[in-house]
């Protein structure tokens, strides 16, 4: 029998345990950190605006009823080349680092290294990692938990994830 993975994570970290059977302690196998955790904050955000067509210009179109200066693209409401939805820098990184957990777990099912997932993750960071988690995996995960144990060791992972299961029942 596969062993089971319990997978707990954050937008910054995410660690992987192996269980193999309930009487033996849990293994931790992997300890994965986000690139963008590592980064301070001016190396992910700028300070500066982004180019934006006919920005500075002053071309009038249509009537004459726009007042000199006015970006003809302004009332539009057509994005420009430029235009990114309003997304921060974390939650990229963030959603970067649920891409990169999956692309592990998907490897790592292909050479049949687990049969089961467990998730527990930071209640912010869950909902990042079900939109981005390969569709393949998703009947493999037997249960999820909405709480943060990245720094818990395994004994401690195991009584607390423990304790959830037995409120759910």
């Amino acid at each position: 029998m596969k062993p089971t993975w319990i997978i707990t994570a954050n937008a910054g970290r995410a660690r992987f345990f192996e269980e193999s059977a309930l009487t033996e302690p849990l293994q931790e196998i992997e300890d994965m950190v986000s690139p963008g955790a590592k980064q301070s904050i001016s190396d992910v955000v700028t300070d500066q605006a982004g180019p934006t067509a006919a920005a500075k210009s002053g071309h009038n179109i249509g009537s004459g009823n726009q007042p000199a200066g006015f970006a003809h693209n302004a009332n539009s409401g057509a994005p420009n080349k430029q235009y990114q939805p309003a997304v921060t820098p974390a939650e990229q990184e963030a959603e970067q680092f649920a891409k990169d957990i999956s692309a592990y777990l998907v490897k790592a099912q292909q050479e049949g290294r687990f049969g089961k997932l467990v998730i527990s993750a930071s209640p912010q960071f869950l909902g990042t990692l079900r939109a981005n988690i390969d569709p393949h995996l998703k009947d493999l995960i037997k249960t999820e938990f909405n709480k943060d144990y990245t720094h818990f060791n395994g004994p401690q992972l195991r009584e607390q994830l423990q304790a959830l299961k037995d409120k759910q029942e």
